[in-house]
């Protein structure tokens, strides 16, 4: 398939809002529950949720270059009980609404307790956080399911593409939240560094056995199949056309196989090894630009999975183009 940027853009800075979102929210949980030993004040979280919105903000300008007619934008929710698109574009703006929420109570310090036990006090902030979680798993499912649900391209259509949506989410929202606690709070910083790091590696995970499992993929239609001649060789000369077509643009993304080489090999060094690499020295030197370079050079990697991931997708029609 071809990789559009505009889709590239709104996947991987959702994916970095989604994931510091759940970042805040999970260390709020665990400050609450006293497993976390450290004052955070609702500064913390309101400015952090900031953040938050400026990637969302930020992945809803990218989605408007996609549409061929912004004007109809709202006519997409129409169809969500069949369309996981549909679905994409109610939870995005709620997961957007509740995460406002969430800072909103925060910097205005309209929060109260909802619940008292001996062991923690349940706020009314939390709740809305945790609801908030709940809509951003949504968002990734819903975005997942967009391409793996479409069953002829195989090298999508597995539970893996969800999963790798959320592990690398995950993985760059906390690496955002460790440089965010860099400024606000340098002593939460190893927390969300080791927790970025285990995301990263679970991320790797993910994404090498999607790799392996795509290598490994036997394409169901060949040119004997479908042309309906029982031949061993069958070499296709021409598509009948002497120019490209939607087809050819839309359909193939139309690089060398050794520039999609480059683009796996780069995007797995530079969103899973070096991160890991600065988000150690991070730790290690309290230093703030090392953090920076994690995060940095992470989303430039997470932009060439995302291209990769496009790309790697190949059209049954592609049998037939192939001549192009």
């Amino acid at each position: 398939m071809h990789p559009a940027f505009s889709v590239i853009f709104l996947t991987t800075l959702l994916g970095v809002g989604q994931g510091m979102f759940i970042a805040l929210v999970f260390v709020q949980l665990l400050t609450t529950a006293g497993i976390v030993q450290t004052e955070l004040t609702p500064e913390f979280f309101a400015y952090g949720t900031g953040v938050v919105l400026v990637f969302v903000g930020l992945a809803l300008f990218a989605s408007f270059f996609h549409l061929g007619h912004p004007e109809r934008a709202m006519r997409t929710v129409t169809q969500w009980k069949t369309s996981w698109l549909s679905r994409e574009v109610i939870a995005l703006p709620a997961f957007g609404v509740g995460a406002l929420l969430y800072g909103v109570i925060h910097f205005f310090s309209w929060d109260f307790i909802l619940l008292e036990t001996e062991d923690m006090l349940v706020q009314f902030s939390l709740v809305i956080g945790l609801l908030g979680i709940g809509l951003s798993i949504t968002l990734w499912i819903c975005t997942g399911m967009i391409y793996a649900c479409i069953k002829f391209l195989q090298e999508w259509a597995t539970p893996l593409t969800v999963v790798n949506f959320i592990m690398l989410g995950m993985a760059s929202g906390y690496t955002a939240a460790t440089v965010y606690a860099s400024f606000v709070k340098p002593e939460m910083v190893q927390f969300f560094a080791w927790s970025a790091i285990l995301f990263t590696v679970l991320a790797a995970i993910t994404r090498i056995s999607a790799l392996i499992r795509n290598l490994r993929i036997k394409p169901k239609s060949t040119p004997t199949t479908a042309i309906g001649i029982r031949h061993k060789k069958i070499v296709q000369k021409s598509q009948g056309a002497m120019g490209g077509s939607y087809n050819t643009r839309e359909y193939f993304h139309g690089k060398s196989d050794g520039f999609i080489s480059l683009i796996k090999w780069g995007f797995l060094v530079l969103t899973f090894v070096v991160p890991v690499i600065f988000l150690i020295l991070g730790m290690a030197e309290t230093a703030m630009i090392a953090l920076i370079i994690a995060a940095a050079v992470q989303y430039v990697g997470l932009l060439a999975e995302r291209w990769y991931f496009f790309a790697d997708s190949n059209h049954p029609q592609n049998i037939y183009y192939q001549g192009v």
